[in-house]
C-alpha cells in the first residue's frame, strides 16, 4: 500500500524547524557518502530552448537516504506561461518514496511545499557552516515572494535576524512582505528601492525569477556570502570571478545549471574553482576557517536527497496520526506472487 498525501497534509506534518534539522542531517550524510544523489536530469519545456513554448522545465531528482534507509525520487517542474496566467505558483512537484530492499512504493506526496522549506533551509544551514561562530546575522534579500518568506523563516530558525534589507521590482510585494515577516524577524526590515541599497549585508539572496543580471561585482564587499537562488541569471559573471570562495550542494549540478552553467561551458570556472561542498562543511572533513575577507559564493542548485529526506518525515507521521489514504498500486496478485515472508 502506498500512502497518498495532499498539497494540506503535508503542510499540516512538517515545520520549518524539522526541515532544518533534516536539511543539516541530510548534508551531513551527502559529505560522508551515507546519502546517494545522482545529477538531476531537467526535461526543458522552453526554459532556454525555443520549443516546447511553454516557458518552464521539470526536472527527476533522486536519492537514497541511509540514515532513513529509504529511496525515493521527486518530479519537480518551474513554469510560467499559461500556469502564471492562471493564477498557480511557479513550483509543481510530486515525490514518491520507495522502500528499496523490495522496490514497492511507500508514499506519493506533494512536493511543492518540501521543496520551498528545505530551499530556503539550504541557505540556513549553508550560512551556519560558513560563519561558525555568528549567532546573529544581516541579510540582503532580493525577491519579496514564496521563497523570499521561506528563505527568511530558515534563517531566523538558525540566526537572531538583526537586519534585513529587502528588494522587490514590485514594491508593493516588499511592502507585503515586511509586514509578513514582522515577528519572525527580530531586527529592522529595511525596504529598498534600488539593489545596490540592500548589498550592506553579511548574506545576499536572490530568489528572483530575473534574466538578466542585477547583482553586480562592485556591490560585494569582503566577508559577504552570496547565495544566486534564482532559476535564470541574477548575478554578473564577475560576481562569480572575483569570488574567493566557491560552495556548492553538489559539484556536477552546479557546474551545469544555474549561475555558473555559462562560465563552465567556456572553459573559466571548472571543477578546480570550486573550493568544497555544504556537506563537506557539514561533516567537518572542511572547514573554511576566517571568512572574515573573504567573498564568497554558495550555490545551493537543490538536491533530491533533500525532499527525500523530508517527504520520510512526512510519511512516518502520516502513519503515525492516520493522515491520507492508502493505495494499492500493485493489486491482488502482486501480493500473492510474493513470498510469504516479505508481506
Amino acid at each position: 500500500m502506498a500512502r497518498i498525501l495532499t498539497y494540506e497534509e503535508v503542510v499540516n506534518l512538517i515545520n520549518m524547524s524539522d526541515v532544518v534539522k533534516s536539511v543539516e542531517d541530510t548534508f551531513r550524510g551527502l559529505g560522508d557518502g551515507t546519502v546517494i544523489n545522482p545529477t538531476k536530469v531537467t526535461l526543458d519545456l522552453g526554459e532556454a530552448a525555443e520549443w516546447p513554448p511553454y516557458d518552464g522545465f521539470f526536472n527527476a531528482m533522486p536519492a537514497y537516504i541511509g540514515y532513513q534507509d529509504i529511496a525515493g525520487i521527486k518530479w519537480v517542474g518551474g513554469i510560467l506561461g499559461d500556469r502564471k496566467k492562471a493564477g498557480l505558483p511557479f513550483i509543481c512537484g510530486m515525490i514518491l518514496l520507495a522502500d528499496p530492499k523490495l522496490g514497492v512504493f511507500y508514499a506519493v506526496m506533494d512536493g511543492a511545499h518540501i521543496t520551498n522549506l528545505r530551499t530556503g533551509a539550504q541557505t540556513a544551514i549553508s550560512l551556519k557552516y560558513i560563519f561558525k561562530n555568528k549567532k546573529s546575522i544581516r541579510i540582503g534579500l532580493y525577491g519579496a515572494g514564496m521563497q523570499g518568506h521561506t528563505q527568511t523563516e530558515a534563517i531566523a530558525d538558525v540566526f537572531d535576524i538583526e537586519e534585513l534589507r529587502v528588494y522587490d521590482v514590485y514594491r508593493p510585494a516588499a511592502e507585503k512582505f515586511a509586514q509578513d515577516m514582522k515577528d519572525i524577524v527580530k531586527g529592522r526590515i529595511i525596504i529598498c528601492d534600488n539593489p545596490e541599497d540592500a548589498t550592506d549585508a553579511d548574506a545576499l539572496i536572490t530568489v528572483t525569477q530575473a534574466k538578466d543580471a542585477f547583482l553586480k561585482e562592485e556591490w560585494i564587499k569582503p566577508g559577504t556570502v552570496v547565495f544566486p537562488m534564482g532559476s535564470y541569471k541574477e548575478i554578473t559573471d564577475g560576481v562569480i570571478l572575483q569570488s574567493d570562495m566557491i560552495v556548492v550542494d553538489h559539484v556536477g549540478q552546479a557546474l551545469h545549471r544555474g549561475a555558473l552553467k555559462d562560465l563552465n561551458h567556456e572553459g573559466k570556472i571548472t571543477e578546480r574553482n570550486i573550493t568544497t561542498t555544504i556537506g563537506e562543511l557539514v561533516n567537518g572533513s572542511v572547514d573554511l576557517g576566517d571568512v572574515s575577507s573573504k567573498r564568497i559564493l554558495c550555490i545551493p542548485i537543490g538536491t533530491g536527497a533533500m525532499d527525500v529526506a523530508v517527504a520520510g518525515i512526512v510519511y512516518k507521521r502520516a502513519c503515525e496520526r492516520h493522515i491520507g489514504f492508502d493505495f494499492d498500486f500493485n493489486g491482488e496478485s502482486f501480493k500473492e506472487d510474493m513470498p510469504r515472508k516479505l508481506l
